[in-house]
């Protein structure tokens, strides 16, 4: 049994559970400008996770959900957000709570981040940020963080989920660095790092090579995926 994990660019990542279930985490697919033409239309979908509300993150939730019908897990007023749009399905969750969704399990986990939803103009309430930890059906433990800073609550993550792998922002400005992610690691203390929330803008300046020589002295295997490119963990 494995997982296997597809990176659609930016935080987005399509996953295929060892149970043959399908989870996208963070829906900007069609408008993701890193996101390969040819995988800008899934072709079924299980789960939706999302971590906030920001285009970069939500853009495609709507569209997606009409699409499938998911079971989404979200923050309470994402969920309410999509509610009043007529998604059904929705899983609505906090920080700190867990949930079985299809066949994983999901604890929502702090992110350092802000989170509103835009529409026509009008900015409304996206609850607050989130990461999750996500359980497989085979064991294996995952750590999205969504986008945020570093914070020691990530060392809480460790010793209670201990996930094997984990996935990361470092492309700074608006998130983590190289160099937070890199000592975000050391809190975590994962087997594996998948990048992520870098080179989709100019102004995301935080690169795979400069990650790769802060972490260069821990026992962390760093995975680069570059967009449409599968790992199976």
């Amino acid at each position: 049994m494995s997982v296997k994990i597809k990176f659609l660019g930016h935080a987005t990542f399509l996953l295929t559970t060892p149970g043959g279930r399908t989870v996208l985490i963070d829906p900007w697919v069609m408008n993701n400008p890193l996101c390969p033409d040819e995988d800008k239309n899934i072709d079924s979908l299980d789960t939706l996770l999302i971590t906030h509300g920001h285009d970069d993150h939500f853009q495609d939730a709507i569209a997606i959900a009409k699409q499938h019908s998911p079971a989404i897990g979200c923050i309470y007023e994402i969920g309410l957000f999509l509610g009043n749009k007529g998604i059904e399905n929705c899983q609505p969750m906090s920080k700190g709570g867990g949930q079985r969704i299809n066949d994983i399990h999901v604890v929502m986990t702090d992110a350092r981040h802000s989170s509103s939803l835009v529409e026509d103009g009008k900015i409304w309430d996206g609850g607050e940020a989130a990461g999750f930890v996500i359980t497989f059906e085979d064991g294996q433990v995952f750590y999205h963080a969504g986008d945020t800073s570093i914070f020691a609550g990530m060392e809480l993550i460790a010793e209670l989920y201990r996930p094997e792998l984990v996935m990361l922002p470092i492309g700074d400005l608006f998130t983590m660095g190289p160099k937070e992610a890199a000592h975000a690691c050391k809190l975590l203390k994962p087997k594996r790092v998948i990048p992520m929330h870098y080179d989709t803008f100019p102004v995301l300046t935080g690169t795979p090579e400069e990650f790769k020589e802060r972490v260069a002295d821990l026992d962390l295997e760093v995975i680069t995926l570059d967009p449409g490119q599968t790992y199976t963990s």
